[in-house]
């Protein structure tokens, strides 16, 4: 039988990310799309027809995958090594933080009438912003496999340079 005791100290640093400042913003902002999208009966959401309900589904359900997903790729980002997939899981967390915004203007499109909540949403993200723009420094631009496509190398890698570990990609 396993004793949870055994794994207390690695649990601490294996889930060390869980205490991280952008980590803890991001579940502000999952606890916040949370309330918006499950607190408000459709019925209410202000639309009125049934392409405006679409619209409503479509942008609240957005809202709720790229909420979920921006502490995931944080966790994901924490627990790798290489600078490139740092970069790559940042490049998503940033992509669903601005889809949340666009989905927020969608909703607002949409016919939904509490538009106070998006507005606190929005402010949200904005405070956001900071904490994943310092994180992001914390990455170790040394560590690092050559990303052939161009995207995710350290100032001063190209994508062509010749790289050692070429062979083992």
């Amino acid at each position: 039988m396993i004793d949870n005791e055994d794994f207390d100290d690695q649990d601490c640093s294996l889930d060390a990310w869980r205490n991280l400042p952008v980590f803890k913003k991001a579940e502000n902002v999952l606890k916040l799309v949370e309330h918006i999208v499950d607190g408000i009966p459709k019925e209410e959401s202000g639309a009125r027809t049934p392409y405006e309900y679409a619209m409503f589904d479509h942008h609240s359900n957005n809202m709720m995958e790229n909420a979920l997903l921006i502490p995931v790729k944080i966790a994901g980002a924490e627990g790798a090594e290489l600078y490139d997939h740092k970069m790559e899981n940042a490049t998503i967390i940033r992509k669903a933080a601005r889809e949340i915004i666009t989905d927020s203007r969608g909703l607002q499109i949409a016919g939904f009438k509490d538009v106070e909540y998006l507005e606190l949403l929005r402010s949200e993200i904005e405070e956001f912003r900071p904490y994943f723009a310092e994180w992001i420094k914390t990455f170790n631009s040394s560590n690092y496999l050559i990303d052939r496509w161009g995207l995710f190398n350290p100032p001063g890698v190209n994508y062509n340079d010749q790289d050692t570990t070429d062979d083992l990609i």
